[in-house]
């Protein structure tokens, strides 16, 4: 697992002039050396300002950096904020079904350290990764659906207050509204970028009918509305008539897998800031 070295803040806020001196004086009093440092702001006057940085401060304790930041600039200025520190713990797990591309990407980028978190557990409803999840040294746990029902209640006792991230890494079963309240954590998830095109089942070999000239793949923040979570990233391929279906299914499950893994590891890095259904990703 990759140890961050530096504290993380985020804030968004309206914009106006002297934001970033007010939030780099307070850090500067503090003792804190700023290592990295973002901002947008969505018009030229009068929109909204975003701003990542990250910083180090050895010598001040959290709840002063807090009490502090919070009476001498989030207030004033009207800020949304948080701060992320290094030695807070980064659980994933992840969902999964049938489809182990994602799944195995993602269990081979933790180990090599690649993500800022550790994947503690992977949840599936079927029975068929168990031993190449527990090769890497991961429990796995299949709750299988039953009688048409959800196995919501299952999952939810080894998530809700265990983990701080849940990756769906092509699970393919809906989640309801109340799990997603009682899970209390981000969900990110991935899906071939033919919806609303093609939805449903085969939509390569439909997309291969259609004679489709680009393939890709999104990543997104999972909301009550079905697919509709604000977008976290996205890729596509160039393909032609010379593509089979089965080749154009090779093509997005790169694409899939590769736009998921940087999802994940921007979420963990506290890259993106959602506001209202769209993100700012730095």
């Amino acid at each position: 697992m990759s140890i961050r070295s530096a504290t993380h803040l985020l804030i968004s806020c309206p914009d106006r002039p002297g934001i970033v001196a007010a939030v780099s004086r307070f850090l500067f009093e503090h003792g804190a050396n700023i290592v990295e440092a973002d901002q947008y702001a969505t018009q030229a006057e009068g929109g909204t300002f975003y701003m990542r940085m990250a910083f180090q401060a050895a010598n001040v304790g959290r709840d002063e950096l807090e009490r502090g930041f919070s009476a001498d600039v989030a207030e004033p200025l009207g800020m949304e904020w948080r701060l992320a520190y290094p030695d807070e713990p980064r659980r994933i797990a992840v969902l999964v079904s049938r489809e182990e591309h994602c799944l195995l990407d993602l269990l081979w980028r933790a180990r090599r350290g690649d993500f800022d978190g550790e994947i503690v557990r992977v949840i599936s409803n079927h029975a068929d990764h168990a031993a190449d999840v527990e090769a890497f040294g991961v429990p796995y746990a299949h709750i299988p659906v039953r009688d048409g029902g959800t196995p919501e209640s299952e999952m939810l006792e080894l998530l809700a207050g265990h983990v701080e991230l849940v990756v769906l890494a092509r699970y393919m079963r809906i989640l309801s509204s109340e799990f997603l309240a009682a899970v209390g954590v981000p969900l990110i998830n991935i899906h071939h970028s033919f919806l609303p095109a093609f939805p449903g089942a085969e939509p390569y070999a439909r997309a291969a009918a259609r004679g489709v000239k680009i393939i890709g793949a999104t990543a997104h923040y999972v909301t009550e509305e079905l697919d509709e979570g604000p977008i976290i990233e996205q890729d596509v391929a160039r393909v032609s008539h010379r593509h089979t279906a089965d080749e154009l299914a090779a093509i997005g499950r790169d694409i899939e897998r590769t736009v998921l893994a940087r999802a994940v590891q921007w979420h963990l890095q506290d890259r993106v800031i959602v506001h209202e259904n769209r993100t700012v990703v730095f």
